[in-house]
């Protein structure tokens, strides 16, 4: 990839992903997209990989390990008091060069797989949506699950801007958000049933595990203290709910039709996934729908996505053979927001 093309990308990360969300990745963003030394270590992510994000958490990482370095003291996630932002790039690059191939080891086996907890809030009522059309138990499957917290939903407290709660309310994961437009879903008075809970990803994240978790962790931008509680929030409900979710090694896309067999005709397969797309070669999300397609023509099932053909969500279905394309609406990468148009 030419330094051009990945300047263009930290440019669009600054203005898209981090305006009003990160003001450390936005100031670095811009500066690495003018420096050629640090666009080209960058340079080293795998194929596919969304590269600030996965540059940004490979330093993250490193960080929170443990490494002891002026760095540090810029970020709000390891120091209370963190230092102006305007002052943070002549120390990220020296860090950069100090620890140049510890990062390049990182970027070339590592991959974003942050996964957000608090994506829960749309996907609560859109599997609402899903069971009020089909009056079935869901068996949920997730492509791209890293360590399975959306496959847990139905295990969350939710609140959106009317104060209500809503979902499992005992639940200590407590996602907030907001719904914005006109339109609102209508939320059930109980949550509906799930199945089974089936989670695919070529790499897997166990919780247990620290090396994962950390990796997991450093993913989280700086600032976004409540993204971290709700991810170690989450990771509690993982070990809790650990024998209820099924997580393989493997490529989703491949192995979806034999997954589908083994669902029992009593359940609704509803294949989902959120930001995971747009790491897919072109090849591979034509194969995804082609699968769809094929499953469509003999059973119903639920397909839940972004980052196909553009950033808003979608879910296309088939019942009795007959294909339905819904727009769900735009979403906030976080899941801090989303629109609702069903």
């Amino acid at each position: 990839m030419n330094i051009n093309t990945m300047s263009n990308r930290f440019k669009t990360f600054a203005e898209r992903e981090c305006k009003d969300s990160s003001r450390l990745y936005e100031f670095l963003s811009y500066k690495i997209a003018e420096d050629d030394e640090l666009l080209e270590l960058s340079a080293y992510a795998k194929e596919g990989q969304p590269v600030p994000n996965l540059f940004f958490g490979a330093v993250h990482y490193l960080l929170l390990k443990g490494i002891r370095h002026e760095l540090r003291d810029y970020y709000p996630s390891i120091v209370e008091q963190p230092k102006p932002v305007e002052e943070s790039f002549h120390p990220f690059k020296k860090f950069c060069q100090q620890y140049r191939d510890l990062i390049i080891s990182i970027l070339r086996v590592k991959n974003v797989q942050t996964n957000e907890v608090r994506r829960c809030a749309y996907l609560y009522p859109i599997f609402s949506y899903i069971f009020e059309k089909t009056k079935k138990p869901q068996a949920l499957i997730e492509i791209g699950t890293s360590a399975g917290f959306q496959l847990l939903w139905d295990k969350y407290r939710y609140t959106y801007q009317s104060g209500e709660h809503y979902g499992e309310m005992d639940s200590d994961v407590h996602i907030q958000s907001e719904i914005r437009g006109e339109k609102v879903p209508n939320f059930p008075a109980k949550v509906p049933p799930v199945a089974e809970r089936i989670g695919i990803d070529l790499h897997v994240n166990d919780v247990s595990d620290d090396e994962d978790s950390l990796w997991l962790n450093a993913l989280i931008w700086p600032e976004h203290e409540e993204r971290r509680n709700l991810f170690h929030r989450a990771v509690k409900s993982i070990r809790k709910y650990k024998n209820e979710i099924h997580l393989i090694e493997g490529d989703g896309v491949d192995i979806l039709p034999q997954i589908v067999e083994q669902i029992p005709q009593d359940a609704l397969p509803c294949v989902f996934h959120t930001h995971v797309a747009n790491q897919m070669p072109e090849e591979t999300k034509y194969r995804l729908l082609d699968n769809i397609r094929v499953i469509g023509g003999f059973r119903d099932i639920f397909h839940l996505y972004n980052n196909i053909w553009d950033r808003k969500l979608h879910v296309d279905f088939y019942l009795n053979g007959i294909e339905h394309q819904k727009l769900i609406g735009e979403t906030d990468g976080h899941g801090r927001w989303f629109t609702w148009e069903l």
